[in-house]
């Protein structure tokens, strides 16, 4: 048997990989960045969201009373959920019916949303709320702390970044994994 490089099949490998990482997370993802929240703009939820929207940027998330908020809003909210698939209430099996591109907006939603506030992610409402799973819940955790890290590397614009960082200290990575998850500079 002759001796066998390796080189020109991982590179070609590579080039593959390469092909669907950019399909998977700029085609698809920028079309979802662009889309949305969309249907917020049309009748039946501009009204609702033009209503609420102010009530709801001056109370906690999670709380009572934006539990409460969240009700009022009625069928304009329900229509939200129904038609983005982005928020698990638009499946039959909630989060269990997602794909990577709508947890990815989801994650995407209540980092913009913290930002905002200048708040953490309440990863224990969350789970419990939206029946997520320990091993997603971890996920999750995993891929906020690395944001946390871009975030205090100054990778992040300036306009998105937060005082605080997404994750409660809770929440933050311990061990050896956690030299696995910065991102080379």
């Amino acid at each position: 048997m002759e001796n066998y490089d390796c080189t020109n099949d991982v590179l070609k490998h590579r080039e593959r990989v390469g092909y669907w990482l950019k399909w998977l997370t700029v085609e698809v993802l920028e079309y979802r960045a662009r889309v949305h929240d969309e249907s917020k703009l049309h009748s039946p939820e501009k009204e609702i969201f033009d209503e609420f929207t102010p009530k709801l940027k001056t109370l906690e998330f999670g709380s009572d009373e934006y539990k409460a908020a969240l009700e009022k809003m009625g069928e304009g909210l329900k229509h939200h959920y129904k038609v983005n698939p982005h928020h698990p209430e638009a499946y039959s099996g909630g989060v269990d019916g997602m794909t990577i591109w709508d947890l990815v907006e989801m994650l995407a939603d209540w980092m913009a949303a913290a930002s905002v506030k200048n708040a953490n992610i309440d990863l224990d409402y969350l789970q419990k709320r939206f029946n997520i799973s320990p091993q997603l819940r971890n996920i999750i955790a995993n891929t906020l702390w690395c944001a946390d890290m871009d975030t205090i590397n100054y990778k992040v614009p300036v306009e998105y970044q937060q005082i605080n960082n997404f994750l409660s200290a809770k929440d933050s990575i311990r061990g050896d994994d956690a030299e696995h998850r910065v991102h080379p500079t």
